[in-house]
């Protein structure tokens, strides 16, 4: 008899941080929204990863330096090694990428991660980013939920 496990794995959250840069008055970035990476139903006999994708939606207005978006490393400690949490101490493990390929971890442009830009906004135009998630195949955990909450942070 075969027996398969069900694990859900929720979406992330994210936080926009946005200010305003001394002496460009006027000057505004603001997150218009966010869509959290959801893998849904993650099985243990999967033989291929589960991929998913969020995204986050912004938009600036008298901006002329570039803006950057980092994410932080999560409830695991490292962005190369990010895991959502589960029943007990169980952990799922995730990555979170800047590229469709996902070969770049998204994190905050330093220790082999990547990040989005530095590149100079658009004025007035809503800029959508897309986040690519993934979640490896062939991890043997107990049925659950498991989640992990990722900071970003917007530059400009």
């Amino acid at each position: 008899m075969s027996m398969t496990r069900r694990n859900r794995a929720a979406a992330f959250a994210v936080a926009g941080v946005c200010g305003l840069l001394p002496g460009l008055a006027g000057a505004v970035c603001q997150i218009r929204s966010t869509i959290g990476v959801s893998f849904g139903t993650y099985l243990t006999t999967d033989l291929l990863p589960r991929d998913s994708a969020g995204s986050i939606t912004y938009r600036c207005e008298g901006q002329i330096t570039p803006i950057t978006i980092d994410f932080s490393a999560g409830g695991s400690g490292t962005p190369l090694a990010r895991s959502m949490a589960g029943p007990g101490a169980q952990r799922l493990e995730y990555n979170l990428y800047v590229d469709a390929t996902r070969l770049i971890v998204w994190g905050n442009g330093t220790s082999g991660t990547g990040r989005y830009g530095p590149v100079v906004p658009l004025f007035g135009v809503e800029v959508t980013v897309p986040i690519f998630g993934r979640i490896p195949a062939g991890q043997a955990i107990p049925a659950g939920a498991y989640a992990d909450t990722v900071v970003m942070t917007v530059t400009f």
